[in-house]
């Protein structure tokens, strides 16, 4: 039976005025009409007793950070009392009185309306008569008498966008004809590309050349441009949004009511500690009103793979069914370490850039780091890796551009060429 993993619960009780808990993985859904759940308890336990006499009980699931209070309410804490077990954490009662972790996963109010004999065991099933879901994260396992969580599965497939290729050529005055050729050669290799900025636009016609729009997007931020943009046929319509800006989450959703599908939101500097509350609810709204995808922009480079994981960790599931994709900085050169950190938080879909010229990921880069983890994906790596070598030798060449393609985006000038983030 130790090879059978299960979930972890804390299961409450009240007993005149006196509140018990013990950690149990015997815990089930019975019955959703009326709600029915069980828990089997062994009835030489302490709490077995409690829980008959009282008749009420809770189930606490707890997630994967919260291993120390599955020891603590197990009895494996040494020299912890039973009534000492509920310190240090925030509890509120439902229905019943019983106590209900604050920070669980989710817990269930119960009275007892059986109970069933069960070898050394008793089945108590509950009525469920209050129930509430806080979180949205991993759940702590138990297996082989340990604690764990679920390991981390790379995804099959993961796809690419160029959002940063054309700005940044444009910033560095590269010739027209050389910045639209290179962009029709990075969407011919299966990655799409942001061809147009419409917010640096005030009512000049604007145009995508026929081979670029069907794999193509531009950034907006009116109803207005928003519009032109539709009338292009872009693949996509993006919106960059500081979901920490009151007001913000909402002026967005009413710039693309009614064309939601069609917009790719990009939540910005999603990845900074003291944005996260915001950033997850931003989530959850642009979620709820299925944009195409929700992108999170890692926008000055400095988020941790650390911080990477803890926001994606929740934003991935708060976000189905809608896709998120990163942007991640390659400051340091820790963006492929990132970008690995949010394959395996379950991000499918990626912003780089060609050559890392804007301080992101380079295209190219991720690419052959997909290939080596055997992660599928619909771009030519081996044209991409063409025309990146391309493009640094042109760069290269004309002689008022000395500016490395990292310091590029840093802003620091050197004596170096570009290079670009495999060079």
């Amino acid at each position: 039976m130790a090879q059978w993993p299960s979930g972890v619960t804390v299961v409450t009780t009240l007993v005149d005025g006196v509140r018990h808990g013990m950690t149990a993985s015997s815990f089930s859904s019975v019955s959703l009409d009326p709600p029915l759940i069980s828990v089997c308890l062994d009835r030489r336990l302490y709490s077995h007793e409690l829980i008959a006499r009282g008749g009420v009980f809770g189930v606490n699931v707890l997630a994967k950070d919260q291993a120390e209070v599955a020891r603590r309410f197990a009895g494996m804490v040494p020299g912890l009392e039973v009534e000492d077990r509920f310190d240090g954490e925030s509890w509120t009662t439902a229905a019943t009185g019983v106590s209900l972790l604050d920070s669980a996963l989710g817990w269930l109010d119960c009275r007892v309306v059986h109970e069933y004999p069960g070898g050394d065991h008793t089945i108590f099933v509950g009525e469920v008569l209050a129930g509430h879901a806080a979180r949205r994260t991993a759940p702590l396992l138990f297996h082989s008498r340990g604690w764990g969580q679920f390991a981390d599965v790379l995804p099959d497939v993961a796809t690419l966008a160029d959002s940063g290729l054309v700005a940044a050529l444009r910033r560095q005055q590269h010739p027209e004809d050389g910045v639209l050729r290179t962009a029709r050669d990075v969407a011919a290799s299966g990655v799409r590309v942001r061809v147009l900025d419409l917010t640096d636009h005030v009512g000049d016609p604007v145009a995508v050349p026929e081979p670029l729009a069907a794999g193509a997007t531009a950034l907006v931020a009116t109803r207005v441009q928003l519009e032109r943009a539709l009338a292009l046929d872009l693949d996509a319509v993006e919106i960059a949004v500081d979901a920490a800006r009151p007001g913000a989450v909402q002026e967005t959703l009413s710039i693309i009511e009614g064309v939601a599908d069609r917009v790719a939101i990009v939540l910005d500097d999603a990845f900074a500690p003291h944005r996260t509350e915001a950033v997850l609810a931003a989530v959850v709204a642009f979620s709820d009103a299925r944009v195409r995808e929700i992108g999170m922009a890692d926008s000055n480079g400095a988020a941790t793979p650390l911080q990477v994981r803890a926001v994606l960790q929740d934003a991935v599931g708060l976000a189905r069914p809608v896709p998120l994709r990163a942007c991640l900085g390659d400051r340091d050169r820790l963006g492929l370490v990132k970008a690995l950190t949010a394959l395996k938080s379950g991000v499918h879909h990626f912003d780089t850039t060609l050559a890392g010229l804007d301080g992101t990921v380079a295209t190219e880069d991720l690419v052959r780091l997909l290939g080596e983890l055997d992660v599928d994906s619909p771009a030519d790596g081996g044209q991409l890796g063409r025309v990146a070598d391309d493009l640094r030798l042109a760069i290269a060449t004309r002689s008022d551009v000395t500016v490395g393609a990292h310091d590029l985006a840093a802003g620091q000038a050197t004596t170096d060429p570009v290079v670009g983030a495999a060079g």
